[in-house]
C-alpha cells in the first residue's frame, strides 16, 4: 500500500460522512453542503425564471387576460423575492463554502456545524415561500414590501407574512454563513499564506461577507418592526399614530444597495479568477484590484437614498447620495482595466468560460453606464420606477452576477464531478442566452424611457408600447431556450464525459493541489505557502501533499484537524479540532423554523416555546465541544509544534463572536438609526403626554451596568458581572412595564417596547452565558479553566452592559429632556 493511499483512508475513516439517511442529514462536510446550496439555489433559479416567463407572457400584447391583476402582483414578487433572496446570495454562499477551505489550503471551514445550521435555515425559509406560492397566498406587495402597501390596511391576507418571515428566516442562514466565510479566511488558511498572498477570490469573499454583516441587520430589523405591525398593531410605519412609512424605505436601501455589491464582489472575483487562467498570465494590479474592493465595500454603503431620490430629500441630501452614487464607479472602473490589462499582457484562448467572461463585460459595463445615468438626479425623476430602472437593474445583476457564474460552472464543473467537458452545447447555450438577454432588456430600456412604469400588469394598445413588449417577451423566451440547453449540458457532463487529470486548465491555486472530485478531507496534508501562485511555484506540490510532506499529515485520537494561522503574517498559530458529524444543526433549525410557523399561524402565545428550545439546544450544542485534558504544544509536521485552539487566547470561537457581535450591533445601531429618525422627522414626536420620567430605575439600571463593568475586569471573574447585570434586567423591565407607554397607542411606545426588549434580551443571554461557563469551569473542561470561553463570556457582557445601558439610557432620555 503506498503512503498516499494509506493516508487517504485513515483521513476518509474520520472526515468521511457515513451513509445511509442519518449521514445525509448530519454531515457537516463543507464540500458536501456548499454543492447542495448551490443546487438548491440554481433550482430556485429555475423557479424565478419560469415566474419571469410568466411576467413577459402577460406584458407580451396588450389587455392580456393570461393573469389577473391579483396573480401578476404575485408573480413579480415572487420573481423578485426568488431571484434576490433564494437564487443570489445562497448561489455564491454555496460556492465560497465549496471553495474557500481549497484555495486556502485549510479542510474545512471554521464553524462546520454552523454551515449545516445555515444550509437548513435556507432551504426550510426558502421552503415556506414556495408552499405561500403553491397554496395561492404567495407575497404579493414588492420584493421590496413599501410601506404602507405592505401594513395590514392594505394587505389584510397571511401574503406579506410569509415574506417577511421567510425572509428573516433566510437572512439567519446569511449572517452565520457570513461569519463563517470571515473567520475562516482570517484564521484558516495555509501556513505562510499572509494577507498579500491570499487569492483574489479570498478577498473579495472576505469583503463581501463583512459586508453582509453590516447590510443586512437592517431588513431583518425592518422585517421584525413590519411584522410587530402587522401582527401586534405596533405603529412603526403608520403616519396617523406616530410613525412614518420612509421609516420602511431607509431600513430597506441601507441593505438593498450594498445588496448589489454583494452580489457583484463574489462574480467579480471569479472573474479575477479564472481571467488570468484563460489569459494565461498572472493578474495585473493585485495591490490595486484589492484597494477597488475595499473601496467599493466602503462606498457602497453611502449610495441607499439612491434608490429615494423621489420621495422629498433635501437637495443637499440629494447632492451627497448623487455624487456617492457616481464616485462608486471608479473601484469598479479599476478592476474593469486591470482585468482588460491582464487580457492585453497575456495570451487570451477563447475557451467556453472566456466567453462567457466576455458576454459579462459587455453586459456589465452598459448596466454601469445605465447605472451612472440614474444616478444623476434630474434624470432619475423622469425615469424613476420605469422599465428603464427595471432594464438596468437586471444588465447590473444578470450581467455582473450570472454571466460569471456561469463561467464559472464551467470553469470549475469537473472540480466537483471529476469529469472533464467534452460537449459543444456550452456555446450555444451562450448565444441564446447572450442575444435572448439583451433582446429583452435593451428594448426595456427604450419602452422605459417612452414612459411605461415598472409593476404594471397590462397597457393600452394605442401607447405605442406593443411592438418593444412582445420582442421583449420573444427575447425572454429566446434565453429561457438557452437555459435549457446549459442544463442538458450540465446533465451530460455529470454522467456521461470522460474523467479529467488533475489541474485540467493549468492553474495556479492551491484548489487544483488535490483528486478530483476532492476528498472529504480535502488534502492530506497542508501546504508551506511561499508564493500567490503555490502551484505555478511549484509544480509538485499537489503529489507531495498526497504523500504526506506537509503539515499535520498523521491523523491522531479521531480528530478533524486543520491549521490556523495569524491574521496579517500568516506564521502558525495553534490547531483547530473541528467538530464531527452531528444531527444537532438539523434539530436547531426545525426548532427555529417552528418559531417562524409558530408567527406565520398567529400562534403567538406558543411562539416562545421553540425559542426557549433553541436556548437548549444552544446549550447542548456548546457544552458537548471540548474536553477536560489539556494537550500542550503538539507536534504539527516540519520540527514545529502548536496548541489546539481551546487553549489559546485569540480561538476561532472568540473571532466568531466577535463578528456576530458586529453584525448584532448593526442591527442595535439600525434601531437607534429609527428612534431618531421618528424623533427628528414625525411631528410632535414623542407626545408629552406619554413621556414619565423615573430617576430611580433610571439609577438602579445604571448602578447595575457599572457592578457588572467593575467587578468584570478580569477575564475569569463572571459571578461578579452576573449580579450587576441581573439589575440592569430587572431596571429594563420595570422600566417597559410600569413607565413605557402602550405600543399599539403611537410609535413611541411601540420603539420603547422594542428598545427595552432588545436590551433585556441580551442582558438575559449575557447572564446565561456567563452561568454556562461558570458551569463548565466546575466540570473541569479546558477551555472554560485556561481562559477561551470566559474571553467569549466577556464578549457578550461587555455587549450586553453597552447595549443594554443605552436602551435604558435612550429610554429614559426624552423625559429627562422634556
Amino acid at each position: 500500500m503506498t503512503q498516499a493511499l494509506r493516508l487517504h483512508r485513515a483521513f476518509e475513516r474520520i472526515w468521511g460522512t457515513p451513509r445511509g439517511w442519518r449521514g445525509t442529514l448530519s454531515t457537516v462536510n463543507h464540500s458536501t453542503l456548499g454543492v447542495r446550496l448551490m443546487v438548491t439555489a440554481f433550482a430556485f433559479f429555475l423557479i424565478g425564471g419560469v415566474l419571469a416567463m410568466l411576467i413577459r407572457a402577460q406584458l407580451a400584447t396588450p389587455g392580456s387576460a393570461f393573469a389577473g391583476p391579483d396573480i401578476y402582483n404575485q408573480l413579480f414578487t415572487m420573481h423578485g423575492s426568488i431571484m434576490m433572496f433564494l437564487f443570489a446570495i445562497p448561489m455564491f454562499e454555496g460556492f465560497a463554502i465549496y471553495m474557500l477551505p481549497k484555495m486556502l489550503g485549510a479542510r474545512d471551514l471554521a464553524f462546520p456545524r454552523m454551515t449545516a445550521y445555515g444550509w437548513w435555515c435556507y432551504l426550510f425559509g426558502g421552503s415556506l415561500l414556495l408552499i405561500a406560492m403553491v397554496l395561492g397566498v404567495a407575497p404579493d406587495a414588492g420584493w421590496f414590501m413599501y410601506t404602507p402597501l405592505s401594513s395590514k390596511p392594505y394587505s389584510p391576507g397571511i401574503n406579506s407574512d410569509f415574506w417577511l418571515l421567510g425572509i428573516t428566516f433566510v437572512e439567519i442562514s446569511a449572517i452565520v454563513t457570513a461569519v463563517d466565510i470571515v473567520v475562516s479566511i482570517l484564521k484558516l488558511r495555509a501556513p505562510g499564506m499572509s494577507l498579500d498572498r491570499m487569492p483574489l477570490f479570498a478577498w473579495y469573499m472576505l469583503v463581501t461577507a463583512m459586508m453582509m454583516l453590516i447590510g443586512f441587520p437592517p431588513l431583518i430589523l425592518g422585517s421584525i418592526l413590519l411584522e410587530l405591525e402587522r401582527a401586534f398593531g405596533w405603529p412603526f410605519f403608520d403616519a396617523e399614530r406616530g410613525g412614518d412609512s420612509l421609516l420602511w424605505q431607509h431600513l430597506f436601501w441601507l441593505f438593498g444597495h450594498p445588496e448589489v455589491y454583494i452580489i457583484f464582489l463574489p462574480a467579480a472575483g471569479v472573474v479575477s479568477t479564472i481571467l488570468p487562467v484563460m489569459a494565461r498570465t498572472r493578474i495585473l494590479g493585485y495591490g490595486w484590484i484589492v484597494g477597488a474592493i475595499l473601496a467599493l465595500g466602503f462606498l457602497s454603503f453611502g449610495l441607499w437614498v439612491h434608490h429615494m431620490f423621489t420621495v422629498g430629500i433635501p437637495h443637499m441630501a440629494l447632492a451627497f447620495f448623487s455624487a456617492a452614487s457616481t464616485l462608486v464607479a471608479i473601484p469598479t472602473g479599476v478592476q474593469i482595466f486591470a482585468w482588460l490589462g491582464t487580457l492585453w499582457a497575456g495570451r487570451p484562448q477563447m475557451k467556453l468560460p472566456m466567453l462567457y467572461l466576455v458576454g459579462f463585460f459587455v453586459t456589465f459595463v452598459m448596466g454601469g453606464l445605465t447605472g451612472v445615468m440614474v444616478a444623476v438626479v434630474p434624470f432619475d425623476w423622469q425615469a424613476h420606477d420605469t422599465a428603464f430602472v427595471t432594464a438596468h437593474l437586471h444588465y447590473v445583476l444578470f450581467g455582473g452576477f450570472v454571466f460569471p457564474m456561469l463561467a464559472a460552472t464551467y470553469y470549475w464543473l469537473g472540480h466537483v464531478t471529476g469529469r472533464q467537458y467534452s460537449y459543444t452545447l456550452g456555446k450555444a447555450a451562450f448565444w441564446l442566452i447572450f442575444i435572448g438577454f439583451h433582446l429583452t432588456f435593451f428594448l426595456m430600456h427604450i419602452v422605459g424611457l417612452l414612459g411605461q412604469p415598472r409593476r404594471i400588469d397590462t397597457y393600452p394598445a394605442d401607447i405605442g408600447w406593443t411592438g418593444y413588449n412582445l420582442l421583449s417577451s420573444v427575447g425572454g423566451f429566446v434565453t429561457a431556450i438557452g437555459f435549457g440547453l446549459f442544463v442538458i449540458d450540465l446533465l451530460l457532463q455529470f454522467f456521461h464525459a470522460p474523467r479529467t487529470r488533475r489541474n485540467p486548465w493549468g492553474a495556479g491555486t492551491l484548489e487544483w493541489a488535490m483528486m478530483l472530485p476532492p476528498p472529504s478531507y480535502n488534502i492530506a496534508s497542508l501546504p508551506q505557502v511561499d508564493d500567490r501562485e503555490p502551484l505555478e511555484a511549484a509544480p509538485d506540490l499537489a503529489l507531495s501533499l498526497a504523500r504526506g510532506e506537509g503539515y499535520l499529515a498523521e491523523p491522531r485520537n479521531n480528530w478533524r484537524e486543520t491549521l490556523a494561522v495569524e491574521t496579517a503574517s500568516g506564521r502558525i498559530d495553534h490547531i483547530v479540532v473541528l467538530p464531527g458529524n452531528t444531527l444537532l444543526p438539523l434539530w436547531t433549525a426545525l426548532v427555529t423554523g417552528a418559531f417562524f410557523v409558530l408567527m406565520l399561524l398567529g400562534l403567538y402565545a406558543w411562539a416562545p416555546v421553540p425559542l426557549i428550545g433553541v436556548a437548549a439546544l444552544g446549550w447542548r450544542w456548546a457544552w458537548v465541544q471540548g474536553g477536560k485534558q489539556p494537550f500542550g504544544k503538539l507536534p504539527i509536521g516540519f520540527g514545529d509544534e502548536a496548541c489546539v485552539h481551546a487553549e489559546v487566547q485569540g480561538s476561532p470561537g472568540w473571532w466568531g463572536n466577535v463578528f456576530f457581535l458586529s453584525a448584532n450591533g448593526t442591527f442595535f445601531g439600525s434601531l437607534l438609526f429609527g428612534y431618531a429618525f421618528l424623533w427628528t422627522i414625525a411631528p410632535n414626536w414623542p407626545p408629552p403626554e406619554l413621556l414619565t420620567p423615573s430617576v430611580p430605575i433610571l439609577a438602579i439600571g445604571v448602578a447595575g451596568a457599572a457592578v457588572a463593568a467593575l467587578f468584570g475586569r478580569r477575564v475569569r471573574a463572571l459571578k461578579g458581572p452576573v449580579a450587576g447585570l441581573a439589575a440592569l434586567f430587572v431596571a429594563l423591565i420595570a422600566t417597559v412595564w410600569l413607565l413605557a407607554p402602550s405600543p399599539t397607542s403611537h410609535a413611541y411606545g411601540a420603539v420603547l417596547a422594542v428598545l427595552l426588549g432588545y436590551g433585556a434580551l441580551h442582558v438575559a443571554l449575557a447572564i446565561l452565558i456567563g452561568m454556562f461557563v461558570v458551569r463548565r469551569r466546575g466540570a473541569g473542561y479546558v477551555a472554560a479553566t485556561l481562559g477561551a470561553e470566559p474571553r467569549i463570556a466577556r464578549l457578550w457582557i461587555d455587549y450586553a452592559l453597552a447595549t443594554g445601558a443605552t436602551a435604558l439610557i435612550g429610554a429614559h432620555m426624552p423625559a429627562l429632556l422634556a
